[in-house]
């Protein structure tokens, strides 16, 4: 299978340009050659052929062939916001979630968030995590990139939801319903909010505000995942059922 490359948009086929830097980075450490074969995403939808026409030091120019209008999203949209936490952890769960085809990831800043980012960092992390994202997508296939959105905090998240879509609060706690049950109960291609928190999880007040604000709490089993686990687990449930 040809090295999948994200370049930005707009493609087309036909079209000769040359990569960007990072993208000609990735092809110069795979020792690729002209005439070598690629195939490009631009995040859009679909993907193109392409070929390498110029190897160099400094740049790296490909030619697109055709478009396949292939897509590989699942049937359902998953929008995760998450509590901050550790730096290796959250750059595992970004990677994750797009794999597993999440439409977005919103970094939430809670009572027990153990990273705290502001001003210039706030701008840097979330470019960061959309390479990540960047990255997962090169590699599982997926033709459309998951958005990093802007950080926000807990409670400017729940006030900044579209109606008529599910929204599920992740709690281990006694009361939530099972995950099981909430699957049932989704109409078909519904989507899906979900909601989780840093290492410490959600404090009282936050879980009390998200409850008025008609999220359902629901539960993962009987064990207590990392924060980092816990989405990934929920997605997994939703997005490969």
């Amino acid at each position: 299978m040809p090295s999948r490359i994200h370049v930005p948009p707009p493609l087309a086929a036909g079209a000769e340009l040359a990569l960007p830097a990072s993208a000609a980075r990735h092809v110069q450490v795979l020792r690729m050659q002209p005439g070598d074969a690629l195939t490009l995403f631009d995040g859009a939808g679909g993907e193109w052929s392409a070929s390498i026409t110029h190897m160099g030091r400094a740049q790296v120019r490909v030619r697109l062939g055709a478009h396949a209008t292939i897509e590989r999203e699942a049937a359902r949209t998953a929008h995760l916001a998450a509590g901050l936490m550790a730096a290796e952890r959250m750059d595992w769960l970004v990677e994750k979630a797009a794999e597993l085809g999440a439409a977005s990831l919103t970094p939430l800043l809670t009572e027990r968030a153990s990273l705290r980012l502001s001003g210039e960092r706030t701008l840097k992390k979330r470019a960061h995590w959309q390479a990540v994202a960047v990255a997962a997508s090169e590699q599982c296939g997926r033709n459309r990139l998951m958005e990093v959105r802007e950080q926000l905090s807990f409670q400017e998240h729940l006030r900044h939801l579209p109606p008529g879509q599910a929204r599920w609060l992740l709690s281990p706690h006694a009361g939530a319903q099972p995950l099981g049950a909430a699957l049932a109960a989704l109409a078909p291609a519904q989507p899906v909010q979900l909601l989780s928190g840093p290492e410490g999880g959600f404090s009282v007040a936050e879980q009390t505000a998200a409850i008025a604000a008609g999220w359902r709490p629901v539960h993962l089993g009987p064990r207590v995942l990392r924060a980092e686990t816990a989405p990934v687990a929920a997605l997994a449930a939703l997005m490969l059922s």
